[in-house]
């Protein structure tokens, strides 16, 4: 069998934030893999981590947030520890990002057609990006060796931060003795007089190991002028030629207007990326996803355009940079039924069609049981089952997926859909044991003591739950939810089967 080639590698990602009411523990020890070509969905109520994974992965995290730990590993760098310029290069151009809300994504009084166009056209200066090509490597190895050490600093600095912000939240209610309060001031004192010292040795490493690939980065940017101005001069010179030869032919003054026109074109996009071209490639793009008209409505503005059009729109911008990995961030939330169907069957066709790399969040199993390959069911910052779509929507082990099942709406059950009862927990205080327990019927006296890991199902199924150790009770799924997937999975199967028929 055919070894998958992986694209993104997330190990062990934790992810905390530091708020006014102590740090809130948002992604625990989350690890997944994404392989060329597949659609991998994660699913989970709101709160449960999905969107700071991806967050993370885009290096658009919030101010106040916080790498504890782990690796997200792209074409084998670690993506927290590269400097902004290689973001550069990665956000929007190598992976791209659908948001939920088309209307908050897009600027309203700024007609489509300049939104679509606009990434395109702010690289419009091929000779810039021929000299941003040719140091790249240079600049980014300089610029990674500083964030690199950037990094670990600011992970002893967040820890002792997190630590106070702890200390103010346990003296605000009352949960600490005075003489704790001394100690744990103390403590912290200590551990930022070691820090300093530490953050001071890392910043002399970094700099030792920066200097001379500042050095080799300066000759570099010296050689990459000369030949971005070779090439210009080149590109100048053909032209010329090309002008003097036109004017030397006998040919009509119309003729020979048109073919100065035609040459002065050529000459440019040798240079830049003219408005013309970029609405072209828009117009292209806007056919792509559906947009009827794209001539007409290139000029129109986001309140001229209803809410799955708008999506369209976003996907348009998305995709203009051609990435090879996307996500979709709950991209169906603010769409009804019908038009969530469109733009689900819009994503996978482009998938398809472009070979793309997917990751899909969502809060509905429901939305994702006709695209996904491989599902990963997260709660509470962690993920607690995946497997491939088979797998979880026929053979569920963890009792939270049974819940999130349960809730499909199925229009052959006379059953009422069922509520997952409680909340989640408040994660500024994550339990000590499985997360899920306290909202779980089928907790046992361990879920509440200790975090279960990974049981395996199969070779592509893991579930985190104590329900599959082999000393635990043998507990059925509730006939309510098996009976929900089974009615919801028949028509599922049907349909698909109808699909392949047609094709």
């Amino acid at each position: 069998m055919e070894a998958k080639e992986k694209v993104i590698e997330v190990k062990d990602l934790v992810i905390s934030f530091k708020t006014d009411h102590g740090v809130l523990k948002a992604v625990r020890d989350v690890s997944f893999d994404l392989y060329r070509g597949e659609t991998l969905c994660i699913v989970g109520e709101s709160g449960s981590g999905k969107s700071v994974t991806s967050k993370a992965i885009m290096g658009i995290l919030a101010a106040n947030a916080v790498v504890e730990g782990g690796e997200i590993i792209y074409r084998g760098e670690n993506l927290l520890e590269v400097a902004e310029e290689e973001f550069h290069k990665i956000r929007g151009h190598k992976i791209g990002m659908i948001f939920q809300d088309p209307l908050s994504s897009l600027n309203p009084i700024v007609r489509i057609g300049k939104q679509i166009t606009e990434a395109t056209l702010i690289n419009s200066n091929k000779l810039k990006l021929m000299y941003d090509d040719l140091i790249s490597d240079d600049l980014i190895a300089y610029k990674n060796t500083i964030q690199k050490g950037k990094a670990r600093a600011a992970k002893l600095r967040g820890e002792v931060e997190a630590r106070e912000i702890d200390l103010k939240r346990r003296i605000n209610q009352n949960a600490i003795s005075a003489a704790d309060i001394k100690a744990e001031k103390k403590a912290i004192k200590q551990q930022k007089r070691e820090n300093a010292a530490q953050i001071r040795e890392i910043d002399r490493k970094s700099k030792s190991e920066a200097a001379p690939l500042k050095k080799k980065l300066d000759a570099t940017r010296r050689e990459a002028k000369i030949k971005v101005a070779e090439y210009k001069a080149e590109v100048n010179r053909e032209y010329r030629e090309e002008v003097f030869r036109i004017k030397s032919e006998s040919a009509l003054p119309a003729e020979k207007k048109k073919m100065l026109a035609e040459a002065k074109l050529a000459r440019t996009d040798k240079l830049k990326i003219t408005k013309a071209a970029a609405k072209k490639k828009a117009l292209e793009i806007m056919r792509e996803v559906g947009i009827p008209e794209p001539e007409r409505r290139f000029r129109q503005y986001p309140f001229e355009f209803s809410g799955g059009m708008r999506q369209r729109i976003v996907i348009a911008i998305a995709l203009t940079e051609t990435p090879e990995i996307l996500i979709c961030d709950e991209p169906t939330t603010a769409l009804d039924v019908t038009i969530q169907g469109q733009i689900l069957e819009l994503i996978k066709k482009i998938q398809k069609d472009r070979n793309l790399s997917v990751i899909f969040i969502t809060h509905d199993l429901g939305v994702v049981a006709n695209m996904a390959d491989r599902v990963a069911v997260m709660y509470a910052g962690k993920i607690v089952e995946y497997g491939t779509a088979k797998e979880i929507f026929f053979e569920p082990k963890h009792p939270y997926t049974w819940a999130l099942l349960s809730s499909i709406p199925d229009v052959d059950s006379k059953e009422r859909l069922d509520a997952i009862p409680g909340t989640p927990p408040n994660m500024i205080y994550p339990p000590k044991g499985d997360a899920f327990a306290a909202r779980s019927k089928y907790a046992m006296k361990i879920d509440f003591e200790e975090q279960p890991p990974f049981f395996k199902v199969s070779d592509t199924h893991y579930a985190a739950t104590w329900l599959l150790h082999p000393d635990a009770p043998k507990v059925e799924m509730p006939k309510i939810v098996s009976e929900r997937i089974k009615n919801s999975l028949a028509a599922f199967e049907a349909s698909r089967r109808e699909a392949g028929k047609e094709e």
